[in-house]
């Protein structure tokens, strides 16, 4: 128990708001009728699980980060590793994409790419940087 100076009192930690992807959100409300649960608590009891499996630092865990980082077969895990994969891949995938340019890196290695913009317009960007509108046949 912790002392509290005379005269002083012990706050209580506060909540703090955060954004979650609504299809997370979504999920969560979901699985939380199911476990009856909201989906608050379904995602601090998501986020419970996630915060003790990160600190884990466990032979299994080793092995799990080595295979999502390539240097392991998927196929060597355990059956439990396996799922700690399965779970924390699409994570892994979302955010790399999120933080790279894949367009960009394909002119650099010489090759042109399609993408949608923002308007939804197909744009072709050739292996010198340049932009190019693609016609739309309707």
């Amino acid at each position: 128990m912790t002392a509290v100076p005379t005269g002083h009192t012990k706050k209580k930690a506060a909540d703090r708001a955060t954004r979650f992807s609504a299809e997370l959100f979504e999920s969560a409300q979901a699985v939380g009728e199911v476990e009856n649960r909201s989906a608050r608590q379904q995602l601090e009891y998501w986020a419970k699980i996630g915060r003790s499996f990160t600190a884990a630092s466990s032979s299994s865990r080793s092995r799990v980060e080595a295979a999502l980082a390539g240097r392991l077969e998927r196929q060597s895990l355990t059956a439990d590793e396996a799922i700690a994969f399965d779970a924390e891949f699409p994570a892994r995938v979302a955010e790399s994409l999120a933080s790279t340019n894949v367009p960009a890196e394909r002119a650099e290695a010489g090759f042109r790419s399609v993408y949608l913009d923002d308007d939804g317009r197909l744009i072709e960007l050739g292996t010198d940087g340049t932009e190019a509108l693609l016609a739309a046949d309707v």
